[in-house]
C-alpha cells in the first residue's frame, strides 16, 4: 500500500482555522494551536449570546411598552392582562414598534384595553 503524506490536508485545515480566527488579538490569530482554542471558545460565546440577545430584546420591548403605557395612565401588567382578556394577540415586539412609530394606533389599543378592564 502506498504512503499517504498529510501535508496538503493539514495545511488546508490549518488555513481554515486561521481564516476563521481573523480579528483575534495576539497569537490567537496566527498560531494554529492557540487559534483552535480561542476559536472553540468564541463559538461557545456566539451560541450562548444568540440566546441572550433574544432575552435582551424582549426586555427592551417590555421597557418600551411600559413607558408608553404609563403615559396613558396604566401599568404594564394591567395592560398585558387587558390584552389577554380582550383576546388581542399582539406580541411585544410589534407593540413596542407601535409605541415608537405609530402612537395613534398604540393609543387606540390602550383605549380598547381600558374599556375591557372597566
Amino acid at each position: 500500500m502506498s504512503r499517504v503524506k498529510r501535508g496538503v490536508t493539514a495545511h488546508a485545515r490549518h488555513k481554515k482555522v486561521i481564516k476563521l480566527s481573523k480579528g483575534f488579538i495576539g497569537r490567537s490569530k496566527n498560531c494554529y494551536r492557540s487559534a483552535v482554542e480561542r476559536l472553540e471558545k468564541s463559538m461557545q460565546y456566539a451560541y450562548r449570546d444568540r440566546r441572550n440577545r433574544r432575552r435582551d430584546m424582549r426586555e427592551l420591548w417590555i421597557v418600551r411598552i411600559n413607558a408608553a403605557v404609563r403615559a396613558h395612565g396604566m401599568k404594564y401588567s394591567q395592560f398585558i392582562h387587558g390584552l389577554v382578556k380582550a383576546n388581542m394577540l399582539i406580541d411585544r415586539k410589534i407593540l413596542s414598534e407601535l409605541a415608537i412609530n405609530d402612537k395613534a394606533a398604540f393609543s387606540e389599543i390602550v383605549n380598547r384595553v381600558k374599556t375591557i378592564l372597566a
